[in-house]
This record gives structure tokens, sequence and C-alpha cells, in this order.
């Protein structure tokens, strides 16, 4: 808000006119240019606010998985004549721990460390003769897959799209910050899970798309245009509620895996982290877990994706067409009502040569996800429609779909007269609202 004050000492304003009214004219001139001003100010403002949206602080981006062997969360407390000796000392400790998790054999230092191709620093401090750290070791698969790593063929999942949601302090938040729990999936080695986890960045519009509301929503089309996005079949919802004793103090979390467009329930189970320093280990140690709840659906046959994701536009477009014939059927007579009709044999007629095929662009009004489907479902209903999706979605706005039909934009513009929509057209292009 700005705020303008005009002085009386405005009134006093000395020219060549007819006295006081080429004064009053000379106020006005100025009170609009001051008031042009401030509407170029508020203009500015509201611009900015509209970019503020996708932009900003946020998005982590997750780590790139391999197909190496990463072993986490290994302690090291070593004391040298130097601090470097002792950081030195203190990896080939956490190499000699981390081999001996994996269950390896026996093996002299220098050999294990020939298979470790990167060692991985969580956090570390380095003193005059002491070094404490807590370290990851990340082992090559082409060298140390021989010693450890279960063999065989492994079930894959379908590409899942990770929707981790956060609920902290009365808030529920997804990619709008970056939250702990975002970072603890991004920084996840998702290489030995069976899960193909597909893991959004979350910043600039997929902060807009993906958020805590649309795990709520269960419009398959909606579903099917936002995982066509991310190239994935199907979603997990994995939920953290942390709950703070005091700031600063303990923490409780409660942990909860959930999938599909159905939110369908999968497992649950709580944390307890002794202060804010020790949220991140204890979060690490979720996702950890969470991935276990995944594996396990995976492998009983629950975690599975929904056929109503996956099915082609041309079969959704067949069975709402067969289920509106039998629910409007022509004339207004029931179904049971209509007499039997006699077929008769009679020459096969010739094919008639089809209308040509045209693109056509249709915008309407999207003010909710259910707006979405009534549309994309009277468009899809029209006869000679072959495809219809969102090009463009804006909710609460105007979205964009493009149609192929054959006939073009006038036939597709008076079947939707015909189903009751208002249709204008312009610029090659149709809009159409109820």
């Amino acid at each position: 808000m700005m705020a303008m004050t005009f002085s009386h000492n405005f009134r006093r304003v000395t020219g060549t006119g007819s006295g006081e009214g080429a004064g009053w004219r000379s106020v006005r001139r100025v009170a609009l240019m001051a008031c042009g001003a401030a509407i170029l100010a508020l203009g500015a403002a509201g611009g900015y606010r509209l970019v503020a949206q996708v932009e900003g602080d946020r998005g982590i981006a997750p780590l790139a998985n391999s197909e190496d062997i990463q072993v986490n969360g290994i302690k090291v407390d070593v004391t040298a004549k130097t601090g470097a000796d002792a950081r030195l000392e203190g990896w080939k400790q956490a190499e000699k721990e981390a081999w001996k998790k994996l269950g390896g054999p026996d093996m002299p230092v220098e050999a294990i460390d020939a298979m470790v191709s990167s060692v991985v620093i969580g956090q570390e401090q380095v003193g005059p003769r002491r070094y404490i750290a807590t370290l990851g070791v990340i082992f090559s698969k082409a060298r140390a897959g021989q010693y450890v790593g279960a063999g065989g063929a492994t079930i894959r999942s379908a590409p899942m799209l990770v929707l981790p949601v956060l609920y902290s302090g009365g808030v529920q938040q997804v990619f709008e910050v970056r939250g702990p729990w975002q970072r603890a999936w991004a920084e996840f080695q998702a290489s030995q899970s069976p899960i193909d986890y597909v893991r959004p960045v979350g910043a600039g519009g997929e902060s807009l798309i993906l958020t805590a509301g649309q795990a709520s929503r269960r419009s398959r089309l909606w579903w099917r245009n936002v995982l066509n996005q991310f190239d994935a079949a199907s979603v997990l919802v994995p939920y953290a509620r942390l709950e703070r004793q005091w700031p600063g103090g303990p923490i409780h979390g409660t942990f909860t895996a959930r999938y599909g467009p159905d939110n369908t329930f999968l497992g649950t189970f709580e944390m307890d982290a002794a202060s804010e320093q020790e949220l991140a280990g204890m979060l690490d140690k979720a996702v950890q877990r969470m991935d276990g709840l995944y594996r396990d659906a995976l492998a009983s046959g629950e975690l599975r994706t929904d056929p109503t994701l996956t099915t082609s536009g041309q079969v959704l477009d067949r069975a709402f067409a067969e289920l509106r014939t039998k629910l409007m059927p022509k004339g207004g007579a029931p179904i049971e009502a209509l007499p039997p009709q006699v077929v008769t044999p009679t020459a096969a007629p010739s094919l008639a040569p089809t209308a040509p095929v045209e693109t056509v662009s249709v915008q309407f009004p999207s003010p909710d996800a259910a707006a979405v489907d009534a549309a994309l479902a009277a468009v899809r209903g029209v006869p000679g429609v072959r495809g219809a999706a969102t090009v463009s979605l804006a909710v609460g706005g105007t979205s964009v779909m493009r149609v192929t039909v054959e006939g073009g934009s006038e036939r597709l513009a008076g079947a939707l007269r015909g189903q009751g929509w208002k249709v204008t057209s312009g610029g090659g292009a149709l809009r159409i609202t109820r």
C-alpha cells in the first residue's frame, strides 16, 4: 500500500492563468501524475507476486541413482599426530567398518580401499590431533560385487512419483519451501531398492502442481495429466508428522506410507529424536523404513499400478460412450421399452469417404478438477473425436485442450452446442462455457 499526502500549499500556485482556476488545473495534473505512478507501482508489485509464486529458495536436486553399493551412518573418532593424519585414518576405519556391515570377507585395508569409489561426509569435526565424523562409504559394484551383494534377478516396480508430505506446526507442505522431509528423500540412495522412485526437484512450477492437496484428489484424468509430466505410472505419498515438545527439545515423528490416486494406506510407524540436531538422522532412518514398507508391498503384490491411470485414452473413450448410450437412449424411452428390431439382410453399403481430420484448440473455464473432467468428457463424447488432451492446465482460470476431430471445428462446435455448451470461435480456436 502506497500512502500519498497532498499539502494545502498546493492551492498557492503561481502562473499566467486566470487566478484560482489555473492553480486548480495545476493541482489536478500533479494529482493525476501521482496516481499514475501509484498504479504503475502496484502493477509492478502484482507482477512480482506472480513471479514469486514459482521462484525463491526452493527445490532440492535428488541424488542420481547408481549401481554402486553404499553404506551410510558410520561414526568414527580417531586421534593422530595431526588433523590430516587423523582424517585419513578415520576414512580407512570407516571403510573397514562399512565392509564389515556388508558381510564381506576378511581382506587387507589396502584391498578394501581399492574397491571404494568415494567417501560421503555427513558431519565432520577436524581438530589439531582429532577427527570426529559421520561418514558413508560407496563401493564400486564392478569391483566389490563379486564379494557382496545379492545376485539373481530382482523384480522392479513401475516408475513411481514420490510426493513427500510434511505436517509440522499445523501446516502441510511438500515443495513450497526446502523442508527436511524433502531433503531426506532427495539424499536417499535408491539404487539398491526394487522401487523405481521418480523424485521431483520441487523448483519452479513443480511446487504449484505437486502440493499436499494433490494427494486427496481422486480424478483419474487429473492424475494422468500430472503423472505424464514425470513419466510415472503411479504415485507414492510418504507422510511425516512432526510434533515438537518445545523449541529445541525432543521431536516425535509419525510416518505413514500411502500410494495410488486413492491414497491407499500401507503402513505406519513412529520414531523420536532428542533434539533438532538429531532430526536429520531420524528422517534418514524413516526414509529407509518407508522404503522397506514399499518393498514388502511390492513383494506381496499390494503395490501395483492402477489400470485407470495406464489405460489408453481410446479405451476410456469407448467405455464413456457405452455408458452414455445406456444412460441416455435416443427418444427418451427406457432401453427395456424399445421394441425388438427385425434385422433383414441387405447389401453392404459402400463406405462413404471420411471427413478430413483437423486439430482444434479448445479453451474452457476450469475452476476445479471436476470442471476439467466435465469438459474433457463432453469433448471426447462428440462423434468423430479421435483424441482430446489438456495442453495447458490452470486451476481457477482458463485451460486449453487440443482436440483431434473429423470435420474440423464447425462440426465440433455444433455437437457441443447440442450438449448445452455455449461455443464461441475466433483466432482459430473455440471457447466453451456453460
